[in-house]
């Protein structure tokens, strides 16, 4: 049914994939697919505000990602899964959408929370991806 999942998930929060992660793993593991596993170091966008950082900043958090995200595989995804590991660099909803079309997903697995005021205002990353993205995607409430 699906060749390719790619799941997003926060490093820094267990709330983005506490509930994804393990319905994607089963997913794959029912499919035959590959799971790819990814998280999106978010860029600094105005030139002013990255004038504040070291000049490698951002080479050090992508590798420093990239060694946590291989950690966080390791721990939390079973060895019988494929699995691709995914770094992205820039405004997560459109990291994610554009690693779908590069890895060819055939779904899309996201984490979500009971929104607050603040993604009804501004829009959550998951919102978006529903919105903008060209594939199926499975939202899983936490």
């Amino acid at each position: 049914m699906y060749d390719h999942i790619l799941v997003s998930v926060d490093l820094g929060h267990d709330e983005s994939w506490k509930y994804a992660l393990p319905r994607a793993v089963e997913l794959a593991r029912n499919c035959g697919a590959t799971l790819h596993v990814m998280t999106v170091v978010p860029d600094f966008g105005m030139t002013i505000v990255g004038s504040f950082f070291p000049k490698d900043f951002e080479v050090q958090a992508l590798q420093a990602a990239r060694q946590k995200l291989h950690d966080f595989v390791s721990e939390h995804v079973p060895d019988d899964i494929r699995v691709h590991h995914v770094v992205g660099h820039g405004k997560p909803a459109t990291e994610i959408m554009t690693a779908a079309d590069k890895i060819k997903a055939d779904l899309v697995v996201i984490g979500a929370h009971k929104p607050g005021a603040q993604q009804i205002l501004l829009g959550s990353t998951a919102a978006e991806v529903v919105r903008h993205i060209d594939r199926s995607v499975l939202v899983v409430r936490g």
